[in-house]
């Protein structure tokens, strides 16, 4: 009967936590998320080394870290379902990003769709590293499109994932590599040895909750006008020929699903990449940044109640 009560207490968490970040956002001040990248910097001033096994340690007692603080929590916790329902609530409010997402998302749709490409292209950099500055009206369309598909799947569908098999560690432990990974795992000069741990460990995490969200974009893509047959079409056809072994899969599904073209000319910076195409339909444009957000709101809620039932019957 304990087993049962904390699991109904984990998946209860799950659904208030899905709830308030749809109703609250981001918390505004003192988000812990913040406060874990300080941290974070802090420990890269001191353990920096031009080499792989340095990065290793950082990874390690940072992402460690953060889950030996989630299982004591979790054992505090879960003596009582309530404050184990109250406490998952939060932490998955704290980790989860789709509302935040879906914001820049539509301030870009919006900015697009008025014409207006000077601010559209500075704005982009909330969402994504690129040169903005060479894109156009269908390149930042293109752009969005892709972030927004990459975005929804590590910044809502893993957490959730990781939440729903592993409770309040697999919420922090997750969001500690996923953050890890954007600060160091680039193939920066400072970064392309230090940072390869937090990469490769980012990429594993990733690789079930990937393709969770590949399969439910699918699902949901008639919701938004698309295609279901299609998404999954392009999500087996050609996910495999992305350099990531995670960003593609979700990216062709919304290729896919939206009846667009991505992939193609991307700029980071002075690195220069030709990826392979996604989809077969036209061009990206300011309307499918609009249904790219809906999708990727969608796929948030159902995730969220997929994640509660998985939650519900572990033991």
């Amino acid at each position: 009967m304990g087993a049962v009560l904390v699991s109904a207490g984990r998946a209860v968490g799950l659904l208030l936590g899905v709830a308030a970040d749809a109703a609250l956002g981001d918390p505004e001040r003192g988000h812990p998320v913040a406060a874990f990248g300080r941290l974070a910097q802090a420990a890269e001033r001191a353990l920096h080394r031009d080499h792989r096994a340095a990065g290793a340690l950082h990874t390690g007692l940072l992402v460690g870290g953060t889950v030996a603080a989630g299982v004591l929590v979790e054992r505090v916790v879960r003596r009582s379902p309530v404050l184990e329902a109250a406490t998952t609530g939060v932490v998955t409010w704290a980790v989860l990003g789709g509302t935040s997402l879906s914001d820049e998302g539509a301030a870009m749709a919006r900015l697009l769709d008025a014409g207006e490409i000077d601010a559209a292209r500075e704005r982009l950099r909330n969402l994504c590293g690129r040169d903005a500055a060479i894109l156009d009206g269908p390149g930042l369309s293109r752009a969005t499109v892709e972030s927004i598909a990459e975005n929804t799947s590590d910044a809502v569908v893993a957490p959730l994932v990781w939440g729903a098999l592993a409770g309040i560690p697999g919420l922090v432990g997750y969001r500690a590599a996923n953050t890890l990974d954007a600060m160091v795992g680039h193939k920066s000069p400072r970064y392309r040895e230090f940072g390869w741990a937090a990469a490769r460990f980012d990429d594993l995490l990733n690789l079930l909750p990937s393709r969770v969200a590949a399969a439910v974009t699918s699902a949901c893509a008639p919701v938004v006008g698309g295609s279901a047959g299609g998404a999954w079409r392009t999500w087996r056809r050609d996910a495999a020929a992305h350099p990531s072994p995670n960003a593609g899969q979700v990216e062709a599904a919304f290729a896919g699903a939206l009846e667009i073209r991505l992939g193609g000319r991307t700029v980071y910076g002075d690195v220069v990449e030709q990826r392979p195409m996604l989809g077969e339909g036209r061009t990206a444009d300011a309307g499918d940044v609009t249904r790219g957000v809906e999708l990727s709101r969608l796929i948030g809620t159902v995730t969220g109640a997929l994640a509660a039932v998985v939650a519900a019957a572990r033991r």
